[in-house]
């Protein structure tokens, strides 16, 4: 009884819209069976009327019932060429070189006719490939699809965007799941347990990242669509207001990048930010600016005209991006490097002066897009004339330190100034350079000035120094100086005074975690016990940090040191020669 109900159901459906376009369903054989007086020969009539009218084929159909093919499957697969037949028309007619004009019409006329049959399953699959192709789909077609779920959810993607133009939340709905997973895919890349040595979080090409399957899938949601661009602009700005991750900033520039990638000139030519973005990616390429890139930067900086500011909010997004941020304070401490050796002072540098300056609308974003004051901030004098003074003595300091180990001469390290405490504190751009002095002394191994500037940096203005990609830099700069750790006053330097200090943030935590996993071979076994009892998490602590902490523990217990080797006594016929007698 149940099988009789579900095939007259999916007959019924089958039958839907047919009856509008004037064939005869179910229903007219029914009433036709109870008007008529002979029910064989009114089957028959019907039959004939409805059938294929084709000639040829009625010799051919007894054949079939010799073969044991019964004419509802015969009619089904009739039906599935036809329909393949009529899709491959369609993709013609406009492949064809006909006007756009013509090609609209025809097609708006197959879709007239032809929408009455959507909700037939069988010919569903036509009246969407036909709607696929239309730029305009009529607003009434467009309703109807958004009213019946499962229309929607066959619709394609070219068909929806015309459904999210004006229904903005449910774009969001559609959005939202796919920004939750670029944020959840930054994760395996800033806390991989991968050999730091092939693992970086600011390794990969732009054009590489662009790639990742979240920006790819949002390009083909946006299309050429200008409007939904600037929806998921939007939906950027609101989430990089909410939660502060600069990580919505990197995927701002990706989406703009990969647009341009693939020559969506509708979009790249109306965003403000395009070519400064496209100059700025291909320095974060070549992970430095030179001045040649400088000019241009700075010009389009300077265009920015009066009743345009806005555009300010945009590209600050652009440049706090941590790859940019990355680029452009590298680049920084080379110009003051390059000052260092010419004698130089940082105020005469119009190179410097550009880099700071995109450095603080970079590290300002999230203030100018809260107050919707689209104004550039301007680097504080003190950063100028203090700071960075006292940043190049730093500098000097390294270079007289190791010519004086050279000289197996004792140097003392000179006190950091209050001043330059106070600058790291309150300005952005001071603890940013000071960062990225750390991991330049790190990268060269300086000890001396490493235990010098680190515990400086847990006290920094917005908690900078402590934002996951940053301490991820600084940790895989100090895997590579694993035999170091085997010092108790170098160990002291690093854990107690900088990683255990802000271990209470989870990030901090967790990357502290990631630098035990490759040191705990070198480092002091009291030092090693007393870093797993104060990381041992507790129940407030997150899913991640126990999956972490527990796998370090069995990389801890199940080590075993190599074991060391007597070098072999060398076996050479020289051995039994005399030596001869002196002279």
């Amino acid at each position: 009884m149940t099988e009789k109900k579900s095939a007259a159901t999916e007959l019924q459906a089958e039958a839907t819209g047919l009856t509008d376009l004037g064939i005869p369903g179910g229903e007219q054989l029914r009433e036709a069976l109870s008007t008529c007086t002979d029910p064989i020969r009114a089957i028959q009539e019907f039959q004939d009327e409805n059938s294929i009218l084709l000639p040829s084929l009625k010799p051919a159909l007894p054949l079939l019932d010799l073969h044991s093919v019964n004419r509802y499957d015969f009619h089904g697969s009739m039906v599935e060429r036809l329909k393949e037949r009529l899709m491959q028309q369609v993709s013609s007619l406009v492949s064809e070189k006909d006007t756009d004009a013509e090609s609209k019409a025809k097609l708006e006329a197959m879709l007239e006719k032809c929408f009455l049959t959507v909700k037939n399953p069988t010919l569903r699959p036509v009246v969407m490939h036909v709607m696929k192709h239309i730029n305009n789909i009529p607003e009434d077609y467009l309703k109807k699809l958004l009213e019946d779920p499962n229309l929607y959810k066959e619709s394609s993607t070219e068909v929806k965007r015309q459904i999210w133009r004006n229904n903005q939340s449910l774009f969001g709905d559609e959005v939202s799941p796919l920004l939750s997973q670029y944020i959840k895919e930054k994760d395996p890349l800033l806390f991989s347990l991968e050999p730091a040595n092939s693992n970086n979080f600011f390794t990969p090409a732009p054009k590489a990242r662009r790639q990742g399957e979240v920006v790819q899938k949002l390009m083909h949601m946006i299309g050429r669509d200008v409007k939904l661009y600037d929806m998921v602009l939007q939906f950027l700005r609101t989430l990089f207001l909410r939660t502060r991750n600069v990580h919505y900033c990197t995927l701002r520039a990706e989406l703009l990048m990969a647009l341009h990638d693939t020559e969506v000139h509708e979009i790249c030519s109306v965003d403000p930010c395009h070519k400064f973005t496209w100059c700025l990616d291909a320095c974060i390429r070549e992970r430095f600016i030179d001045a040649k890139r400088a000019r241009e930067l700075q010009g389009f900086l300077d265009g920015v005209k009066r009743g345009q500011e806005q555009v300010l909010g945009d590209l600050s997004m652009i440049l706090c991006d941590p790859y940019a941020v990355n680029t452009v304070a590298s680049s920084s401490l080379k110009v003051l490097q390059h000052l260092v050796a010419q004698e130089a002072l940082p105020r005469d540098s119009p190179e410097l002066s550009l880099l700071l300056r995109m450095l603080s609308l970079g590290l300002g974003a999230w203030e100018m897009i809260d107050s919707q004051v689209f104004k550039e901030p301007k680097p504080d004098n003190e950063v100028i004339t203090k700071f960075l003074p006292a940043l190049m003595g730093l500098m000097v300091e390294d270079q007289v330190r190791l010519l004086a180990k050279k000289l197996s001469d004792n140097h003392k390290n000179s006190s950091i100034p209050k001043t330059f405490t106070k600058a790291i504190r309150q300005h952005g751009i001071a603890a940013i350079l000071t960062l990225y002095y750390l991991y330049n002394v790190t990268k060269h191994r300086n000890k001396d000035a490493i235990m010098h500037i680190i515990p400086k940096m847990v006290d920094t203005h917005n908690d900078l120094s402590l934002e996951d990609p940053f301490v991820h830099l600084l940790v895989s700069l100090l895997i590579g100086m694993a035999e170091d750790f085997s010092e108790e006053h170098f160990c002291g330097a690093v854990f107690d005074n900088f990683f255990l200090v802000a271990a209470s943030r989870e990030g901090v935590r967790r990357h502290l975690l990631r630098l035990l996993w490759f040191l705990h071979a070198k480092l002091p076994t009291t030092r090693l016990a007393k870093l797993q009892a104060q990381l041992e998490p507790t129940k407030e602590h997150s899913e991640a940090v126990h999956k972490q902490y527990s796998a370090l523990a069995d990389r801890i217990s199940s080590y075993t040191p190599s074991p060391a080797h007597d070098s072999p006594a060398l076996e050479s016929p020289l051995m039994s020669v005399p030596t001869p007698a002196p002279l």
